[in-house]
């Protein structure tokens, strides 16, 4: 059987995960992941490939059905489109030139802005109608502040942590007594691993980094860097890589190992939750025998809003209180109150008690939740936990039996608490199960699920395995909003 998501900016779309070795076609961002129309009632739709990476086909057009019997021809121009977006180098090439690089004097170490390129002496002609730069020692060591942040909400946007957060979450690998760090698309906390251990004031530490930015491999040596798709767990180095990473992983001498991951919040949850572990799950080979059945240390960092999702996936995680703050994002930084809090938090299975989490920053400790809580997260004796996710004191609705935000009032026609105008009757359909229309649960977790999925199936075949001719699925005239602009939206109503 096949394992299912349902797309969160469409409840009528489902990525599907395929299970028994089927092979994806690919474009420049590896495999692609394999998608299905839900129609209502639980029916299945025709199913389709698109990129992993991109949710905008003006990033990457790729698509397929998968039912498409796809021509040798078209196949070698797939092959080639993908060879042309390849990076300019190899990693070890890129090692190769980085040596070559520092050894030169400070006059000829230049940096082409147009291209995001390291210069040798040799290409400066090459590049002369270019922008380009001097580079100095600390700029090389810090890439992250050389290299133009990607800025395509839809596909590749890179938000760095501020220095400050990098820090809390170094201290506290390092006061967990890690010593090997996964930098899974964290490009500024592999930064400050290498620049402490540069200063040798502290006990060293390793990393690795993990990023589909091929840009940074310019950067790091051959068993720093590896090229990587998080949503499909695909290396672009290929076994070599695969390679690097396991040599990493295995545990000698006493070093701990632990995952920090950083995914584009607008990522799709399971197939990251998928990637991940499959990075346990090798982890966990490497392992002794008396660690062989437990997961891999791991942090992921994401909006606080998808913890139901995240939990769905990941069972042994718990989200923490700790507001995750960004240089170059216009929201996502700390404040004192509300909305000008910073709604990423970390999720992770590491103990949430051993989590110290900064005193002086307006953390507490609950002995009742034994975890470290915001200082405005009261705790509820009726709910028995410390409910806010979103920095504010929530308060208890005794009619629905749980704790809401402050702003949520009780409404006797919804039986529910909601904001005082929200359209009232008129979304109790959308809250329920796409699937059956039963407004106790969810699509994803209705028991008829799987059997509407069979009988779709059995249908087929006693139709004698033809082909069914479907209407190919075509946006409604009407302008329709951007994804961008319904996750903003959606947003603003989570925070009120």
């Amino acid at each position: 059987m096949d394992v299912t998501e349902t797309h969160e900016e469409d409840l009528g779309i489902e990525i599907v995960l395929p299970e028994g070795g089927k092979t994806a076609p690919c474009c420049p961002h590896g495999p692609t992941l394999l998608f299905e129309k839900v129609c209502e009632g639980g029916e299945g739709g025709r199913r389709f490939y698109a990129c992993s990476a991109c949710r905008d086909r003006k990033d990457c057009n790729f698509f397929q059905w998968e039912d498409d019997k796809v021509s040798e021809v078209r196949l070698l121009a797939r092959r080639a489109e993908n060879q042309l977006k390849r990076p300019p180098f190899t990693q070890r090439e890129y090692s190769n030139r980085f040596r070559k690089f520092a050894s030169l004097p400070l006059h000829e170490k230049k940096f082409c802005q147009d291209c995001q390129l390291l210069l040798l002496p040799a290409e400066h002609s090459a590049h002369s109608a270019h922008r380009s730069s001097a580079v100095t020692a600390a700029q090389l060591r810090r890439p992250s502040v050389l290299l133009r942040p990607l800025d395509n909400k839809k596909s590749n946007a890179q938000y760095l942590f501020t220095d400050h957060s990098a820090h809390f979450l170094l201290d506290t690998l390092a006061g967990l007594g890690y010593r090997k760090v996964l930098c899974v698309g964290t490009p500024r906390l592999q930064e400050l691993i290498k620049l402490r251990n540069q200063e040798q004031k502290q006990e060293p530490m390793k990393s690795l980094l993990l990023d589909i930015d091929f840009r940074y491999g310019q950067f790091y040596s051959q068993d720093e860097y590896c090229h990587y798709n998080m949503f499909n767990h695909h290396f672009f180095g290929g076994e070599a890589s695969s390679a690097v990473l396991e040599t990493f992983l295995r545990e000698t001498g006493g070093e701990k190992a632990v995952m920090v991951a950083d995914p584009p919040f607008g990522g799709l949850v399971k197939p990251l939750a998928n990637s991940f572990s499959l990075i346990s799950q090798t982890w966990r080979t490497l392992q002794s025998s008396d660690d062989c059945n437990k997961d891999m240390p791991m942090m992921w960092i994401f909006p606080y809003f998808f913890e139901p999702r995240i939990l769905e996936c990941l069972p042994s995680f718990t989200m923490l209180d700790y507001q995750v703050d960004y240089d170059n994002h216009p929201l996502y930084k700390h404040g004192k109150t509300g909305r000008k809090q910073s709604p990423v938090r970390l999720f992770t299975n590491v103990s949430a008690r051993d989590v110290v989490l900064p005193k002086d920053e307006g953390y507490r400790f609950c002995s009742a939740c034994e975890r470290y809580v915001w200082s405005l997260n009261k705790h509820c004796a009726k709910c028995s936990l410390c409910p806010s996710k979103d920095g504010r004191e929530w308060k208890h609705c005794s009619t629905c039996e749980k704790c809401v935000k402050p702003s949520w009032k009780h409404c006797q026609s919804c039986g529910r608490c909601a904001l005082p105008d929200h359209p009232c009757g008129q979304d109790r359909g959308k809250q329920g199960c796409f699937n059956c229309g039963s407004l106790k649960h969810k699509r994803r977790t209705c028991p008829l699920k799987d059997t509407h999925r069979s009988n779709s199936f059995r249908s087929k075949a006693k139709a004698g395995g033809k082909k069914v001719s479907r209407r190919p699925l075509v946006k409604p005239k009407g302008k329709r909003k951007s994804g961008a602009a319904r996750r903003a939206k959606k947003l603003a109503a989570q925070s009120v």
